[in-house]
This record gives structure tokens, C-alpha cells and sequence, in this order.
């Protein structure tokens, strides 16, 4: 059974930094092998894409959190990080972790992000 288990969430001060974190289990593939996302979803908005990690290690992000977002991956670990820094009231949402292959795509739960002074 795949599971995707986000960590890290919590209530932070504009400016400040959290690091979002995804343990993988369960994947009919090897984990190296699946992108690797962060989405998040704020309230009345549609789910956006922040940013990927692919099985090459190839980043891309949205073009709100380029310099202030960064993801990356451990392999031996199964596990996705997402660095937040630089954290603006406007990144406040709901984040998702999201592995894909093939035509094949899995979700979290979703952790909470709020940046509020």
C-alpha cells in the first residue's frame, strides 16, 4: 500500500523558514524512480504545483518561490524535502506531497503552512 506521510507543517512568522518533509512507503517501483512533487492548495484557490524533483535530480518551481523554495530528495531514505525560507503571508496553504510514474500519481494527507504575524 502506498503511503506518502508529510511532516513539518506549522504556524511561522513572514520571513521565517520551515522545512516540509515526505516519507515514502509502499511503491511498486523504486522510489529514485518517481517525480517528486510539492503542491499546495489555499483556501478558495485550485491546487498549484511548487515544485518538482526528478528521478535525475532536476528541480523546477513556481515562479513565486524561485530563491526562497528549495526541494530535494533522498533516495536511500525515500524521502522529499521542501526548504521554505523567506516565507510571505501569500505562501499560507495546505501543502501535498505528490510522487508520480507512468500514469501513476499519489498523494498525502496534506500538512498546513501558515505565515502570519
Amino acid at each position: 500500500q502506498v503511503q506518502l506521510v508529510e511532516s513539518g507543517g506549522g504556524l511561522v512568522q513572514p520571513g521565517g523558514s520551515l522545512r516540509l518533509s515526505c516519507a515514502a512507503s509502499g511503491f511498486p517501483f523504486t522510489f529514485s524512480r518517481y517525480t517528486m512533487g510539492w503542491y499546495r492548495q489555499a483556501p478558495g484557490k485550485q491546487r498549484e504545483l511548487v515544485a518538482i524533483i526528478t528521478s535525475g535530480a532536476g528541480t523546477n518551481y513556481v515562479d513565486s518561490v524561485k530563491g526562497r523554495f528549495t526541494i530535494s530528495r533522498d533516495n536511500a531514505k525515500n524521502t522529499v524535502d521542501l526548504q521554505m525560507d523567506s516565507l510571505k503571508p501569500e505562501d499560507t496553504a495546505v501543502y501535498y506531497c505528490n510522487a508520480a510514474i507512468f500514469v501513476s500519481n499519489y498523494w498525502g494527507q496534506g500538512t498546513q503552512v501558515t505565515v502570519s504575524s
